[in-house]
């Protein structure tokens, strides 16, 4: 697969009343068109800050971001609006309007696009039958289960036909079952749309089921990136051995309970 992602030397301080506290501290990592790609790391590790510069909603310090051939971190103005619009996001606390129905939530960023009201209407069916949601269209999220409004979520990081969806512990308050149903999607969605992911988690089970390839995240580094098989086998990093212990710990503890 071609190069698709690639950041280098991105750096970002963030500077408060008790001093400044660098989180990112000079990130290098390419992600492959049509990757499933996962970053993982404690909490504090720079994860989330490290997907926001994807799509600029932080600025970094120092260093580029690239997506394709455009440099995003050379963007201003109306050039980084219209890329933005090409990289869909996904939350952890869904952030769906209450007022607006499944089909309006959806539409929300079509009309903010300008959009045509029929062209919003046949793009929003369309992404509602590829989430499974179609017979929810005039729902209202409080009518929804989690799983339901997660659903929506992703339907509406669809919206604009994005080339990259960011993930940013997308499954992390679902149930184990729904948790499962919404990677899934995003596996399907992958194959069908030929997307790049990238999922932001703290979870392995999450990479191990739904990434090919996975970078850790350790104090505002990369500590190693390779593929999911090669880092669940042999990890090298202190922040992925930990990693691997305490999930082993988990199921020893879950298998003697059990017994």
């Amino acid at each position: 697969m071609d190069e698709f992602i690639r950041i280098r030397d991105l750096r970002k301080t963030f500077r408060g009343r008790s001093g400044d506290f660098s989180v990112l501290k000079g990130i290098d990592l390419s992600v492959c068109k049509g990757d499933i790609f996962g970053i993982v790391g404690f909490s504090g590790s720079g994860k989330t800050t490290l997907l926001r510069c994807l799509n600029q909603l932080e600025k970094p310090d120092r260093g580029s971001v690239s997506i394709g051939d455009v440099e995003i971190t050379a963007l201003r103005n109306r050039e980084l609006e219209e890329r933005r619009r090409k990289i869909g996001v996904i939350f952890q606390q869904f952030n769906l309007l209450d007022s607006r129905t499944v089909l309006g939530n959806v539409a929300y960023p079509l009309e903010i696009a300008g959009l045509k009201r029929g062209q919003v209407k046949t793009r929003v069916l369309e992404i509602l039958e590829l989430v499974g949601l179609a017979d929810k269209r005039d729902f209202f999220p409080g009518q929804l289960s989690g799983g339901q409004k997660q659903r929506v979520g992703i339907a509406r990081a669809l919206a604009n036909e994005p080339d990259i969806l960011l993930s940013d512990e997308a499954t992390s308050s679902l149930d184990p079952l729904t948790a499962l149903s919404i990677l899934d999607l995003l596996i399907d969605i992958n194959r069908k749309l030929k997307l790049t992911i990238i999922l932001v988690t703290h979870q392995l089970e999450v990479v191990r089921y739904a990434c090919n390839n996975m970078a850790v995240l350790e104090d505002g580094l990369i500590a190693e990136t390779g593929s999911v098989k090669s880092v669940f086998l042999n990890p090298k990093s202190e922040t992925a051995k930990l990693f691997m212990k305490i999930n082993r710990d988990l199921s020893s503890r879950e298998w003697q309970e059990g017994g």
